[in-house]
């Protein structure tokens, strides 16, 4: 009904301007002859438009685009190209636990990837990953890594990220000293 209407008075809109340019007179007049209902509805659409359009800005949430910011798409490249459990690439790991989802004929949905700034070049990158289950509830994940720029190093952040993540094997640890045999708090051996 809304659309007819906006239809109706774009055609008379447009008669009226088409009339104008053979005489300004006939613009005038047939602005007047214009039905106060369709002057209200027509303020009444236009003011919804605006406001959906402020609406849409003030609840946007506010995201990095990647593209837009460099040092944020350094960091989200990082994370996907970073090595998964099983897989060379955690992008890889994410989007073949999609594909075999799909394949044994249950749902999952991979979100977007977020990029946020920390401090200074620690960025923290999040994804979210909702999963099906036989009986039809939906499942919820979200995984988050830690960027490092400076340092070029990913850490999982979430216990899901940590799930796919290799745990980083530093050399600059101190080897841990070979276990010992454990006191006997029960008493002497039998």
């Amino acid at each position: 009904m809304l659309l007819s209407a906006w239809i109706l008075l774009a055609h008379d809109v447009h008669v009226s301007l088409y009339s104008c340019q053979l005489d300004s007179c006939q613009l005038i007049a047939r602005h007047d002859k214009m039905p106060a209902m369709v002057k209200i509805l027509h303020y009444a659409v236009l003011a919804v438009i605006v406001l959906g359009a402020v609406y849409y800005v003030w609840t946007k949430p506010p995201t990095i685009n990647p593209m837009i910011a460099r040092r944020g798409a350094d960091a989200l490249a990082m994370v996907q190209t970073h090595r998964a459990v099983g897989y060379p690439t955690i992008l890889q790991a994410m989007t073949e636990h999609v594909r075999s989802m799909r394949d044994r004929g249950l749902n999952a949905r991979l979100g977007e990837w977020r990029v946020k700034q920390v401090d200074g070049d620690l960025y923290e990158v999040r994804v979210q990953l909702r999963d099906k289950s036989v009986s039809g509830q939906w499942f919820e994940r979200e995984f988050i890594w830690h960027a490092n720029l400076s340092l070029k190093r990913v850490n999982a952040a979430s216990l899901p990220a940590d799930g796919i993540t290799p745990k980083p094997e530093d050399i600059n640890e101190p080897a841990l000293p070979p276990p010992t045999k454990p006191p006997n708090v029960l008493g002497p051996p039998a």
